[in-house]
């Protein structure tokens, strides 16, 4: 299985919360894990909101985010062009994503593109797990638990 994961999925990596030990799982078991060179700001992101919301503490956050960035060279990475930025620009629009989402659902879709065979676009945001299907790629997990 082909994996690209968006930076909802890859948290859960780092993070144990619901949805860890599956991706966790699911990445032990993929061919490749892909992700856009956005993660890397998102992800931190992420990391650092815990920590001030209390979800972490300091020392866990700063833990998970020194892990994420000595994994980080392991991921197949989509870099971020003006062509990239145009399609999410259009991607936006026609599924009202967000910024970073659109973004997301443009880096999946031009890498399952570029290396010409299905991708499972992992994520656990339901607007883009629900426009995932729509421009050809397939989602993981089978269902977002509410």
């Amino acid at each position: 299985m082909i994996i690209y994961l968006d930076a909802s999925a890859l948290v859960k990596r780092y993070v144990a919360e619901r949805g860890s030990r599956e991706v966790i799982e699911l990445t032990a078991a993929a061919e490749i894990v892909a992700t856009s060179l956005i993660s890397r700001a998102e992800v931190a992101a992420a990391f650092a909101r815990a920590v001030r919301l209390g979800v972490l503490d300091h020392d866990g956050g700063r833990r998970a985010q020194r892990r994420f960035s000595r994994e980080w060279a392991d991921f197949a990475r989509v870099p971020v062009s003006e062509a990239l930025v145009s399609r999410a620009e259009m991607l936006a629009w026609d599924y009202g994503l967000r910024g970073y989402d659109a973004m997301q659902l443009a880096s999946a879709l031009t890498w399952q593109e570029s290396i010409g065979e299905d991708v499972f676009l992992g994520t656990f945001d339901g607007q883009l797990w629900k426009a995932a299907p729509g421009v050809g790629l397939k989602v993981w997990p089978e269902s977002l638990a509410k």
